[in-house]
């Protein structure tokens, strides 16, 4: 009968006896299992982040634009993709008319030609965002309002110089002064601060404009650069029906804009999950690198082991040679060492998990923008393989502990 404590026992006293010489053994374990971690870590807080924005932002929009918003080759626009013609203001309403499946639809414009410049006291804020849009923006798209309030339809229909900043926007330029109510330039134009957004909980996606937006009505930039016609339409479905109003707003669209039924798509829709979709292939071969650059890891902690063991078969022949001598059998000998391999390697995974929390941690107190919240089954996983090299790798010095013939071994000095 195997006795499993008492070869768990004789490992672990054999690894306390030489505890140096057993964690450099490991050291290419720990970093393997570490580093598959911590990776899978910050992808999983990464994602997790990005879901619970996409949820804020609402699962049920789709986006539409007249060029590709999702990855091209090279990472360049053709010349065909520029040549589109952009979606417009009746675009929108046509498919607010023609789609039963569609709740409501908003629009954001945006200056493709010109320059916007935004300023308090000759203060100037870099890196803004500039976009239009009309009220119902705000409920659609969700954007939340930390101070005041968003603008209201009287005031897009008289076409009233007020905007809504985004919190990096007004930190620029009022510091901690309340900036409701007091007046900012755009372009020399004198405009009234509304309100500041809420800051925002990560930058993993934008779909509008962030901490560093600028919001004004989309009547007023009309009547300020009434040859600007970039738009990006957003789309609110009816609750579970996102899949028909996806067909729905492809099929006005096509038929607005002449397509044959031959012809591809000459606009783009994106839908909320979509991103999802995106993020996955990115880290679908961000986790291949790590497996790779783990896996040399592995494999040279296996290596070390396969080495230490057949050290510690010669080290140990006299004691394999009285074992067998009082009745230990061959699988006594294979079980006793293949153990003290598992054991060892086990120790070096559970060492490379401790190693990935405290390194975890690090992250999140560095970069908050960053989460990192580790899965358990990466730490199962961790484990797991960790103890499988101890098994893999072992199984030689075993073999040959257990082939030594007893009396050549008590005779071994």
């Amino acid at each position: 009968m195997i006795n499993y404590k008492e070869n768990l026992s004789m490992a672990l006293n054999t690894i306390l006896l030489h505890k140096f010489r057993s964690f450099l053994t490991v050291l290419g374990i720990i970093v393997g299992v570490a580093t598959v971690i911590v990776i899978a870590s910050a992808l999983t807080g990464l994602r997790q982040n990005l879901i619970s924005q996409i949820e804020e932002y609402g699962t049920n929009n789709i986006i539409a634009f007249h060029m590709s918003t999702g990855p091209r080759v090279g990472g360049r626009r053709s010349r065909s993709e520029w040549m589109r013609k952009p979606l417009s203001i009746n675009d929108a309403l046509a498919i607010r008319e023609l789609c039963p499946s569609v709740k409501d639809i908003s629009w954001q414009g945006f200056p493709s030609r010109s320059q916007i410049q935004i300023s308090y006291k000759g203060k100037k804020p870099r890196g803004i965002n500039f976009s239009a849009t009309p009220p119902n923006y705000g409920s659609i798209v969700t954007v939340k309002i930390a101070n005041g309030r968003f603008f209201t339809e009287p005031e897009d229909e008289h076409r009233m110089p007020v905007v809504v900043l985004g919190p990096d926007v007004s930190e620029g330029m009022f510091e901690n002064l309340d900036p409701v109510g007091k007046q900012v330039l755009i372009n020399g134009h004198p405009f009234t601060v509304l309100g500041v957004t809420e800051k925002s909980k990560s930058s993993i996606i934008n779909v509008g404009e962030g901490d560093n937006a600028v919001y004004i009505p989309y009547q007023t930039f009309h009547k300020m650069m009434p040859w600007e016609d970039m738009h990006v339409l957003f789309i609110q479905a009816k609750s579970g029906l996102r899949s028909n109003a996806f067909d729905e707003v492809e099929s006005v669209l096509r038929r607005r804009r002449g397509l044959k039924p031959s012809e591809a798509n000459n606009f783009d829709l994106t839908t909320t999950d979509r991103f999802i979709k995106q993020f996955d292939e990115i880290t679908a071969s961000v986790g291949l690198i790590a497996i790779a650059i783990s896996s040399v890891g592995l494999l040279v902690g296996g290596i070390g082991v396969m080495n230490i063991m057949l050290v510690s078969v010669t080290e140990r022949t006299r004691e394999i040679g009285i074992r067998k001598a009082i009745g230990a059998t061959k699988q006594d000998i294979i079980l006793q060492f293949l153990f003290e391999a598992m054991t060892l390697t086990g120790i070096g995974g559970v060492l490379g998990i401790i190693f990935a929390v405290i390194v975890s941690s690090i992250i999140v107190a560095l970069l908050p923008m960053l989460p990192a919240t580790i899965p358990m089954w990466a730490v199962i996983a961790g484990l797991t393989v960790s103890i499988a090299i101890g098994l893999i790798f072992g199984v030689w010095p075993a073999r040959k502990a257990a082939q030594l013939d007893p009396i050549e071994s008590l005779r071994y000095e």
